[in-house]
């Protein structure tokens, strides 16, 4: 179950303090008496904390995610509604919830957020960052958090489906969903009561972005021509699939939340403010597994073989699928024997140059 801490205050990029934020997470496994076992799971864009119900292929005895070894730990992102600090929740000062005065998040305030709650549950390092979509931004954000001593706090990096910024393909994305949030009525600038959201603004974005989550031999494969007969406007399959999907999201989500999340993904810039992309690529020294998927048209595979060409202890993998971007998400035993054998191999090089 979920836990929840509250760090007492914290500043973000923006210049925006506030206090009292509560940051909700999940842990499996023991953390270790020097607080270095830690391997941290970055959750994607409507993700939360459940690692054991979307990744349950990869966490368990014996996987790429083992308890009875690694202190396995996730954390929910500020700006979801989840649990972390969000457009939601409650200001502590005012006793109203913080709406459209929720300051705009980046992938580094997240990180930093993070690195404090982390401390805060005792973690001194961690072993592995493993995450994808927004959650290998994450992974490769951290690359760049160091302890006292200089030393990278993380000490592993897996970063999937994923590349080292967000392009303007991946903006275009975005920002068209959310431009749908804004056409629905009900938007009302982000001033909307919670007990009458901008729904059809939300589904839609959703519906959007399930077509680039997954590719054309996917849907093509499942759908087709395919006509629900037993619906009363007789939609093709794949409608009454991107319907159903957009009404699951708006069950389960908020679309004040969903905006301010794609908004941070578009400042993923590892080399913002840092030098050039290909030169700050090539400072990151810690181990890294790139996992691409072939089927990829949101993120493609030209990203992960960019990130590996300028990474100086990069190791691509690339997951075969027809599923797309998603793939990440389905095809988990291809993942599990990819990351488990990566990090089996990660740890015994690091103990001989240790």
């Amino acid at each position: 179950m979920p836990q929840t801490l509250t760090l007492p205050q914290f500043t973000f990029e923006d210049g925006t303090t506030l206090r009292d934020l509560p940051v909700s997470y999940q842990t499996w496994g023991t953390l270790n008496a020097a607080g270095d076992n830690a391997v941290l799971v970055c959750h994607a864009l409507t993700g939360d904390t459940e690692v054991d119900d979307w990744w349950e292929g990869l966490l368990g005895a014996g996987r790429a995610l083992d308890p009875s070894e690694d202190f396995v730990v996730c954390l929910n992102v500020p700006g979801s509604p989840y649990g972390t600090v969000s457009p939601l929740t409650e200001d502590s000062e005012t006793g109203t919830r913080y709406g459209t005065d929720f300051p705009p998040v980046t992938t580094r305030d997240t990180v930093r957020l993070h690195r404090r709650a982390l401390e805060q549950m005792g973690v001194q390092r961690v072993a592995c960052a493993v995450g994808g979509s927004m959650g290998g931004m994450h992974v490769l954000e951290w690359a760049f958090e160091t302890t006292d001593d200089g030393a990278p706090f993380v000490q592993s990096l897996v970063p999937i489906a994923v590349g080292g910024r967000h392009t303007a393909w991946q903006i275009g994305w975005s920002e068209t969903q959310r431009q749908a949030i804004y056409a629905d009525p009900k938007w009302r600038d982000g001033e909307y009561p919670l007990d009458d959201p901008p729904t059809n603004g939300l589904s839609t974005a959703r519906m959007m972005a399930m077509v680039s989550y997954r590719s054309h031999e996917s849907f093509e494969g499942r759908f087709g021509r395919e006509v629900m007969d037993d619906q009363n406007d007789q939609p093709f399959a794949v409608e009454s699939y991107l319907r159903h999907q957009g009404g699951k999201l708006v069950d389960r989500f908020d679309a004040h939340c969903y905006v301010e999340l794609t908004k941070q993904m578009d400042t993923h810039d590892v080399s913002r403010g840092r030098g050039t992309y290909e030169t700050v690529l090539a400072s990151i020294q810690q181990p890294t597994l790139v996992v691409g998927i072939d089927s990829d048209v949101l993120y493609p595979l030209s990203e992960q073989e960019e990130l590996v060409r300028h990474l100086p202890n990069a190791t691509l993998e690339v997951l075969s699928s027809p599923h797309g971007h998603d793939a990440f998400l389905i095809e988990f035993d291809d993942l599990n024997e990819m990351v488990a054998d990566w990090r089996a191999q990660a740890n015994v090089l690091s103990s001989v140059t240790a």
